[in-house]
């Protein structure tokens, strides 16, 4: 079993512009709305001009929790999971090799890795702490809270997770059926933080993962995009009566506890 605390929530989504916003729709408050692309002001104006939508999403949501946990960026380790990476780029890249390889530019190269996100986020906090980019199809959520965690524990030192996905061009639309754009940033600590929530992280049976939400455009985000995979915690966190959710994560379930810091 891991323990660690949750001191920090960044959300961006559909109708949603922060944890206040996803926390009222999960609590029942009425909400609609298209996803909207995030400001990313974490970002310099030179760095938001290079990045693409998949970095700026990545980057606003890592923002917002470090806002929420009264830290720099600077003072997280992080780890950074997406499903398919950036499926826009791969396509552009994908179709300017097939017309003219020539024509390939180095700035559509250097997006194309996978942790591109996290070194955009690692230039713009002045960020030296160790960082990892993840991908575990549908389970990336739960893999890399998974990953956030362990490390969070094993170096007693903040960690934070930043999951994101967004929907690719055709045809990879259909092949990855991501409906629509969320991100979910998750500030981790080693030790108690005053008025935090403590989660304990374990593997549990397979058969304890399926969850629904009430929401229906929630619920159709959720099965729609891996790192929306996260509304489930978010929901039990909004809930403040829900103890344990369970997250498919591989072969297992990942098992999630949620308590106060002082354990009630």
């Amino acid at each position: 079993m891991v323990e660690v605390w949750l001191e920090g929530i960044g959300v961006w989504g559909p109708g949603m512009t922060g944890w206040p916003d996803c926390r009222a729709r999960l609590a029942g408050e009425p909400g609609d709305g298209d996803y909207a692309p995030p400001p990313a002001a974490a970002l310099s104006a030179q760095e938001r001009r290079r990045s693409t939508a998949t970095a700026r999403l990545a980057a606003e949501v890592a923002a917002q929790a470090c806002t929420a946990a009264h830290r720099a960026p600077a003072d997280y380790a992080t780890v950074f999971s997406c499903s398919a990476g950036d499926l826009a780029n791969v396509d552009a890249i994908c179709r300017t090799l097939a017309r003219d390889p020539r024509l390939l530019s180095p700035t559509r190269f250097h997006n194309s890795v996978h942790n591109a996100p996290g070194g955009y986020w690692g230039i713009a906090g002045g960020c030296e702490q160790p960082s990892n980019s993840i991908a575990a199809g549908a389970d990336s959520f739960a893999v890399g809270l998974l990953e956030a965690a362990v490390q969070c524990a094993v170096e007693a030192a903040p960690v934070m997770l930043v999951a994101y996905d967004l929907p690719g061009p055709v045809p990879w639309d259909i092949v990855c059926g991501i409906e629509a754009g969320f991100g979910i940033a998750l500030a981790l600590s080693a030790a108690a933080v005053t008025g935090a929530k403590r989660l304990t992280l374990r593997h549990g049976a397979a058969a304890a993962a399926d969850v629904r939400l009430q929401d229906a455009a929630l619920e159709k985000l959720r099965r729609g995009n891996p790192a929306a995979r996260g509304l489930a915690l978010l929901a039990a966190l909004a809930a403040g009566n829900v103890h344990e959710v369970a997250l498919a994560a591989g072969d297992n379930n990942l098992v999630i506890g949620i308590s106060d810091d002082d354990g009630c």
